[in-house]
């Protein structure tokens, strides 16, 4: 992933939370190979409305990443984008998680599509494929 200061929507960038890379060393056919997941915020439109959505960048790499910044420099294969777990498009929201986590993320998403295309206070941005 390439980080720029810089927004641009039809980019498709993400921001991340730098502190919340969770890394598993897995065992597969080529070898051991590290499973990585960063949380990660975005702005998308959708028919024509523009959302903001909540939820994590993975990738799978042979050598161990030393930080989040590593992982996303790293990951380079953007065909799959981010899991999306929630969407605020300003008037409803949509997530398959319990009440509680559904808060947590109009936390976040409400005052993130509120001040549209502004970085999220505490994530880094602007990464994109």
């Amino acid at each position: 992933m390439i980080r720029e200061d810089k927004f641009v929507i039809s980019r498709r960038p993400y921001a991340v939370d730098l502190s919340s890379l969770r890394l598993t060393e897995e065992q597969g056919h080529a070898g051991l190979f590290w499973r990585g997941r960063v949380d990660a915020v975005w702005f998308r439109r959708r028919k024509g409305v523009t959302v903001a959505c909540i939820g994590i960048l993975w990738d799978s790499q042979h050598e161990r990443p030393a930080d989040a910044a590593a992982f996303l420099r790293a990951h380079d294969d953007g065909r799959y984008g981010g899991d999306c777990d929630g969407r605020w498009d300003g008037a409803s929201y949509w997530g398959n998680v319990t009440l509680d986590v559904q808060e947590q993320h109009l936390a976040i998403l409400w005052p993130m599509l509120a001040n549209y295309p502004e970085l999220p206070a505490g994530w880094s941005g602007w990464w994109r494929f």
